[in-house]
């Protein structure tokens, strides 16, 4: 039985704490498998198209600048019974009439509409980059914890499995002693009933298991193979609480998403005002003539005309428009104050966890330690008749729930400190100093923000 315990407690340290030594060359670490969260989750694939997408709004406000020209043409067959009086000679034939003609028109200025759209989406471009960051933090965030969940599911299983063997060594002793006369029938259904209920244990725990290496693919990409410990990520973190809320108000992602929605609004206020200032345009135009009808062979028209439109009543749209745009910034303003208050809510949530899980790590640790005597302090009792074979059950099963528990606090002290460094907002490769190329947004921003035509995405599509 010796050897059993010792295999259980290597069961449990797998979990937590690689500080000390280097993990074999062949296993599998939280790191990379972030990696593979990063570069191949479709999610957040998916939401980086979203962030292209939203890049597009800038060259669409811009565009409001630049010319319109467009170019008409027209060609057809014309019969004609021309007249120029009474008494005159009529005049009739056929022609095949034809013109071309350019116009181009530029707005000078339209109540800086084209300026305030711009402007807002830019701020819209910014705000998508912050839902990128978000998300971002979400895969990273799901990536460890799915990680870890694995690991402590897999120590769990082997808890109980070794359990099992240990209780089918115990019925097989009892079972010994009752056949020489020295424990009762009783015993031995006590040995059996305890061995059940630790196979059923085992049971649960491989179905667990099954779950969890269905989340591990789903999130992570792969089938887990040959994990190594995962460890906290402690050193990342602001020294305090109270450093680590006024860092979350800043940085998290969620808060400065909100504020580029406030800035949104705000312009989007301003356009709707500007739809009440006046509109200067300039058209010019060129159009060429032939054989429009019998008695003009061709003709030429070249113009360039200037034009105020001043605004005075357009039924009262615009009005509502602009009361509703200040609703709208408003409520935007107040969503920021929800988002704070539910970022700060987080930190401090997750910051309590996490100093509790240390606590509980070691308080796990003691447990399992004070365990193991009383259990092997037990078996010496009962071989003296001291002791029950009940007693020596209930000291294994208080045993493996020492041990199990200890599985479940380093899991969660682990994880606990990802959801803090997410709740102030820097889970991300450049913190965690993943082994990847990071994402950059701004490089098909600056692809597509000047651009005058074309249809092909930057990248060939």
């Amino acid at each position: 039985m010796h050897g059993v315990k010792l295999f259980t407690g290597a069961a449990v340290s797998v979990l937590l704490l690689s500080l000390a030594g280097p993990m074999p060359a062949l296993a599998d670490t939280i790191e990379s498998a972030l990696v593979r969260a990063y570069q191949n989750n479709p999610q957040l694939n998916a939401q980086r198209a979203q962030v292209r997408s939203t890049d597009e709004n800038v060259p669409q406000a811009l565009s409001g600048y630049r010319p319109k020209v467009s170019l008409t043409a027209n060609g057809g067959y014309q019969y004609q019974d021309l007249q120029s009086g009474v008494g005159s000679n009529s005049i009739h034939g056929t022609t095949v009439p034809r013109s071309a003609g350019i116009t181009a028109s530029q707005t000078l200025y339209n109540g800086n509409q084209t300026a305030n759209r711009t402007r807002a989406a830019e701020s819209q471009v910014s705000g998508a980059r912050e839902a990128l960051r978000s998300l971002d933090q979400s895969v990273l965030l799901q990536g460890a914890t799915t990680y870890m969940d694995y690991l402590r599911d897999a120590a769990t299983l082997e808890v109980q499995r070794s359990n099992v063997r240990v209780l089918e060594q115990t019925l097989k002793q009892t079972r010994d002693r009752f056949n020489v006369g020295e424990v009762t029938r009783t015993d031995v259904a006590q040995s059996e009933a305890q061995l059940a209920a630790g196979k059923t244990q085992a049971l649960t725990a491989e179905a667990n298991l099954t779950t969890t290496r269905a989340n591990f693919r789903r999130i992570i990409g792969n089938e887990p193979t040959n994990l190594a410990p995962g460890s906290p990520v402690d050193r990342f973190l602001p020294s305090t609480l109270a450093s680590a809320v006024e860092l979350s108000l800043v940085e998290h992602p969620n808060v400065t998403a909100a504020m580029y929605g406030i800035d949104v609004n705000f312009l989007q206020v301003k356009v709707a005002e500007g739809a009440l200032l006046p509109t200067v345009t300039i058209q010019a135009s060129a159009t060429q003539s032939n054989e429009q009808s019998l008695i003009q062979l061709r003709s030429f028209n070249a113009s360039a005309i200037a034009q105020v439109s001043v605004p005075i009543y357009q039924g009262g749209g615009e009005y509502s428009l602009i009361r509703q745009s200040k609703e709208n910034l408003a409520q935007q303003r107040l969503n920021l104050e929800t988002t704070r208050d539910q970022t700060r809510a987080t930190v401090v949530q997750w910051w309590g966890s996490l100093q509790a899980g240390k606590a509980q790590v070691q308080s796990a640790q003691a447990q399992v330690a004070a365990s193991e005597i009383a259990l092997n302090g037990v078996r010496e009792e009962a071989k003296a008749g001291q002791r029950t074979t009940l007693d020596v059950l209930n000291a294994q099963q208080a045993l493996v729930n020492a041990r199990v528990a200890l599985v479940t606090a380093q899991h969660d002290r682990v994880v606990a400190s990802y959801n803090v460094l997410a709740a102030v907002g820097r889970l991300s490769p450049q913190v965690l100093g993943l082994a990847t190329t990071v994402y950059d947004p701004s490089v098909h921003y600056h692809q597509v923000r000047d651009s005058w035509a074309g249809v092909r995405t930057p990248d060939g599509r």
